[in-house]
């Protein structure tokens, strides 16, 4: 290959390297962000657990405030059952303990539904804490290996500022500053791989005298249509398998 080529291949190598870990870099801020809003919606979640948790037990108590209002009342009437003197005042009291009586029944069916529900609610937020504490040490995690890849990827940048020193050094200077121009132009990408006679960026087919003199690897050929300098990769034959 062309000592040239070559070094334009390796430059936007380099290059797409680059790019990416700066990319990668810039996303930390929105990465972060999705972390607080996962710990965030979790931290929700068991919030909304346990109000519902307390508005029951609030509930319960009220039923059961009122419970105490009409044993109250009962005992009230009993008291009075014992002093009346006539049937008609009798039979009013017992009509009034009836009511009573019934009144205590429905409340106490309240407060089993309510202790039933309560249980049902215990386990919702302890299901909402250990989400918590399960969201939480993921997230813990991710951000470990965020800040490792972070390191990583500074490291890479460094090293790509050196290699990408050098072999610029190397490489003819009206070369470089057409790989510059094109790589602004098209994105960062200012090299491609032409396959089947079409580049392989822009899918546009090649003239055949000029996809088999990029085939050769031995000249600097641009794609007539998006200007990218283009190489060749030979196809590997597949081993013919052993005769048996």
């Amino acid at each position: 290959m062309l000592p040239d080529l070559e070094r334009l291949i390796t430059l936007q190598r380099l290059d797409s390297t680059a790019e990416a870990a700066r990319r990668t870099l810039a996303d930390e801020p929105e990465r972060e962000r999705s972390f607080d809003a996962r710990l965030e919606t979790a931290r929700q979640q068991v919030a909304a657990a346990k109000s519902r948790l307390t508005d029951n037990q609030s509930a319960r108590r009220t039923i059961e405030k009122d419970v105490a209002v009409h044993q109250g009342r009962l005992s009230k009437f009993r008291e009075q059952a014992m002093a009346v003197k006539t049937n008609v005042e009798y039979h009013a009291v017992q009509k009034e303990m009836s009511f009573a009586q019934t009144e205590i029944r429905a409340l106490e069916d309240k407060i089993l539904e309510r202790m039933l529900e309560a249980d049902e609610l215990t386990a919702a937020v302890k299901k909402a804490e250990a989400d918590l504490a399960s969201e939480q040490k993921a997230i813990d995690a991710a951000r470990k290996a965020m800040a490792a890849e972070h390191v990583e990827l500074n490291a890479t940048l460094e090293r790509i500022v050196r290699e990408r020193a050098e072999l610029v050094a190397a490489l003819d200077k009206a070369l470089l500053g057409t790989f510059e121009l094109v790589s602004r132009r098209r994105n960062g990408v200012a090299v491609a791989e032409a396959q089947d006679g079409i580049c392989t960026i822009c899918h546009v087919r090649l003239r055949p005298q000029v996809f088999n003199t990029v085939r050769r690897n031995d000249q600097i050929v641009q794609c007539d249509s998006c200007q990218r300098f283009l190489y060749f990769v030979p196809k590997v034959a597949a081993p013919e398998a052993a005769n048996l």
